[in-house]
């Protein structure tokens, strides 16, 4: 039987839970009574991956061998909830996993993992090494399955293929994907979205980013626009996600999580490192209460061990109505840690609807930094919700930037400073040298130059006005603040390679 579209989702993204960007297309074209199908091949093809390269006889040494031969009974011992109970055993199991995906990027000279890959010789970046990609779909250790794969979606006849490109994990692949799909039938119509080709269109400023491969692009939200380019009408639709085709994955987690979306862009939306605020992401938020119903309707219809809120940051206002309306699952997000987070009857709440972790974008610990980046955070306020999160069972996940414009060595010590004071009230911590978005203001007032080429890259380097330079920047890290006794057992709690989507886990199974 024919269908109008496929959709796609390529590798390589953490393969822990469904995409919900393909989920919420899959709902709008079941309004309107669109014939698709849904692929996540990316889950698909990691496990294809892993499993081949497990049975491949070569000369391994130990821990090669021990990899291959319990792959098996370590992914299943990844599904199960107890495996949180002990971490250290958790980090080998996922250790060993990933090592067998360490295996099979070798075996095509690529860097391969479950969050990431990346070709030494060819940049996700640059448009004629996606186009090289794309001509040489056979080099890509996929390969074998993208064969298998695009041969079965192209038996159904489709008048459309999709493929949603996110991260730029994903884009040589995506890229080797369509190539393979345009040798196999020249004449496939190939369907291009999602959020990192929306930054490519705002950047770039172009609508025909791979003439001869891609026949639409689209920037932005998708669903209008599929259903214009389908020649179908956007009916009236009550819930707007619809995981029916990918239920079936065997997703690496501790259970099922579902991942769910409020709102697009951020309600902030004036932190001036801000690749959104750069690119000028409107917010656009679902009606609360539609929300909160959708959200409640889905969790008793997956019925997940987890929920995650996909949204840049969580409003208040959707805080405060999920306290109100419970999902009726445990469930975890982005949120700004702002005045209301220092109540600890919210707090409190809060956690009684489900909450278990969530992630805090800090920053800084210096507030003169805060104060110039358009934080719009105060660190003592910032000290009284991490104290209240704390005493309500929540879990902190805080995020840490250095090297801003506005940030020294000595400034970047009152950030270590605050963390130690802190280390009791936080759970987990990420560290992250910042990249200059290409389109924000301080771009023009910056000495940049790229970070390599590239063009498609949404991102800069720069001439620190403080002379603090990113070698300088990483061996501060390095050195003094991971090494910190109080900071390096909080580093080490972090779970490798899935991080935030795991560590929730670690706080209530």
């Amino acid at each position: 039987m024919s269908v109008k579209i496929i959709l796609i989702h390529p590798p390589v993204a953490k393969p822990s839970e469904p995409p919900a960007g393909i989920a919420r297309l899959s709902s709008c074209l079941q309004s309107g009574r669109v014939e698709h199908r849904v692929i996540d091949a990316n889950i698909e093809g990691l496990l294809y991956l892993m499993r081949r390269t497990a049975k491949t006889d070569g000369n391994a040494g130990r821990r090669e061998a021990r990899a291959r031969k319990n792959l098996e009974a370590n992914l299943a011992l990844l599904s199960q909830p107890d495996i949180c109970k002990n971490e250290s055993t958790y980090s080998r199991i996922v250790t060993d996993i990933n090592h067998v995906l360490n295996m099979a990027g070798r075996s095509c000279g690529v860097g391969l993992s479950l969050s990431d890959y990346v070709d030494p010789k060819l940049s996700p970046v640059q448009s004629r090494d996606l186009f090289t990609a794309a001509e040489n779909p056979q080099a890509n250790p996929f390969y074998p399955y993208f064969l298998n794969c695009i041969q079965q979606a192209l038996a159904q006849e489709p008048e459309f293929i999709g493929l949603s490109l996110n991260f730029l994990s994903q884009a040589l692949c995506t890229m080797a994907m369509i190539g393979m799909i345009k040798k196999i039938n020249p004449r496939q119509k190939i369907v291009l979205g999602g959020s990192l080709v929306t930054s490519w269109v705002r950047v770039t400023d172009k609508t025909d980013l791979f003439p001869g491969l891609v026949e639409k692009v689209i920037a932005g939200a998708g669903e209008d626009k599929l259903l214009e380019l389908l020649g179908a009408e956007n009916a009236p639709n009550d819930e707007s996600t619809d995981y029916r085709q990918l239920m079936k994955n065997p997703y690496l987690s501790p259970g099922f999580i579902l991942p769910y979306s409020a709102a697009a862009g951020c309600w902030w939306r004036r932190c001036s490192f801000c690749p959104e605020n750069a690119e000028s992401s409107p917010y656009l938020p679902l009606p609360t209460p539609c929300a909160t119903k959708e959200l409640q309707t889905l969790t008793s219809w997956t019925e997940p061990s987890l929920i995650h809120l996909l949204d840049s940051c969580i409003s208040p206002a959707f805080l405060a109505a999920v306290v109100h309306e419970p999902p009726g699952a445990p469930w975890y997000g982005f949120a700004r840690a702002t005045e209301h987070l220092t109540d600890e009857d919210f707090c409190r709440a809060l956690r009684e609807s489900g909450c278990v972790m969530l992630k805090l974008g800090i920053e800084s610990g210096d507030q003169e930094v805060l104060d110039r980046m358009n934080k719009g955070i105060d660190l003592h306020e910032v000290s009284g919700a991490l104290k209240a999160l704390k005493k309500a069972g929540i879990a902190v996940y805080c995020y840490l930037l250095f090297g801003t414009p506005p940030e020294t060595e000595v400034r970047a010590m009152k950030t270590l400073d605050f963390v130690v004071r802190h280390a009791k009230d936080i759970s987990f911590l990420n560290l992250s040298v910042f990249n200059l978005p290409a389109g924000s203001p301080e771009a023009k007032n910056l000495a940049t130059h790229d970070f390599y080429e590239g063009d498609l890259s949404l991102y800069k380097n720069f001439i620190h006005p403080e002379g603090w330079q990113r070698p300088a920047i990483r061996l501060f890290l390095e050195k003094t603040f991971r090494k910190h006794p109080a900071v390096a057992p909080i580093i080490q709690r972090t779970p490798p390679f899935f991080t935030s989507n795991h560590a929730p886990f670690f706080n209530f199974l």
